[in-house]
């Protein structure tokens, strides 16, 4: 980790106790997790991805220009999940981060859910990204508004400030309305393969320039509460005939799951004919014929 304004980031050891790991991101707004997935798991994730990221178009067309800049020079394997088994479940549902998430998110729905998994690799040359909160995406929600989001970027290489590492500002959670960041606030998480800056929805963050060198692969991996819209439709990324072959808490965190929130004095969201959608993934996993 390199500072190149005054901030810092906390750096804990992926055996660390989740409270120590949760009071971190809550007092810093991100936290480095070094080698939180060892070396052999990403090893299988970088075989695994590797036809994908070998057909992906670095100039591929986006949704809108906005993005386009946002991503330029780099390949783009999306729906993770659906893509490496072992990302799904050795990365996705890994305990520390479910932990985070439990602390960080669940007393703000009744379950959480994935909200985009999403392998970047940028290219040298690729520049800047702007500055930017993950959460803006669902700025509609009326303050005050709990926390919306836990993000991270998992590196499946050694990432340097050289590579375009991610860098971000220490604090910026709690900034008030309008405050933007500056050059020399930002922190560059430098962190080896394996290794996780996590930080929260309402951080300031992003990818650094990429000056030279091998490509820098990443992980965007990011949660969030289970009643609301998620940025990739992970039922079209990961659909039932490939999620009914993953572990019923991978299947919970893509969002299969009803939002089951009536202890709460609320109600539920994403029934399907009144049932809930994992027991139908359990029926199709077994070969069972689903009602039609």
């Amino acid at each position: 980790m390199s500072r190149v304004g005054g901030g810092r980031l906390q750096w804990v050891e992926a055996d660390a106790p989740a409270e120590q790991v949760a009071g971190a991101l809550l007092q810093d707004g991100a936290v480095i997790i070094h080698e939180l997935v060892p070396s052999a798991v990403v090893s299988a994730i970088n075989a695994e991805v590797q036809p994908f990221v070998d057909s992906a178009d670095p100039d591929m067309r986006h949704l809108n220009p906005g993005v386009q800049l946002f991503h330029a020079q780099t390949r783009h394997v999306s729906g993770l999940a659906g893509k490496s088994r072992t990302f799904a479940t050795e990365v996705m549902i890994h305990p520390l981060l479910m932990a985070l998430c439990d602390r960080i998110l669940g007393p703000s729905c009744a379950r959480y859910q994935l909200n985009l998994a999403h392998l970047l690799e940028r290219l040298p040359g690729a520049g800047d990204q702007f500055w930017h909160q993950d959460e803006i995406v669902w700025n509609l929600v009326p303050e005050p508004k709990p926390e919306l989001q836990v993000a991270s970027v998992i590196a499946l290489v050694d990432f340097t400030a050289e590579n375009g590492a991610t860098r971000v500002f220490p604090g910026s959670h709690r900034w008030s309305a309008g405050r933007y960041p500056t050059d020399d606030e930002a922190v560059v998480a430098e962190m080896p393969a394996g290794s996780a800056v996590v930080y929260l929805g309402s951080t300031f963050h992003g990818g650094g320039a990429h000056c030279g060198g091998e490509p820098r692969r990443g992980v965007h991996l990011s949660y969030t509460l289970g009643w609301l819209r998620t940025e990739e439709n992970n039922y079209l990324a990961v659909p039932p005939e490939v999620a009914c072959r993953l572990p019923r808490q991978c299947q919970e965190v893509l969002g299969y799951a009803v939002h089951d929130a009536i202890a709460r004095g609320g109600g539920y969201l994403g029934m399907l004919d009144l049932r809930d959608p994992i027991e139908m993934l359990a029926e199709l996993a077994c070969g069972v014929a689903l009602p039609t």
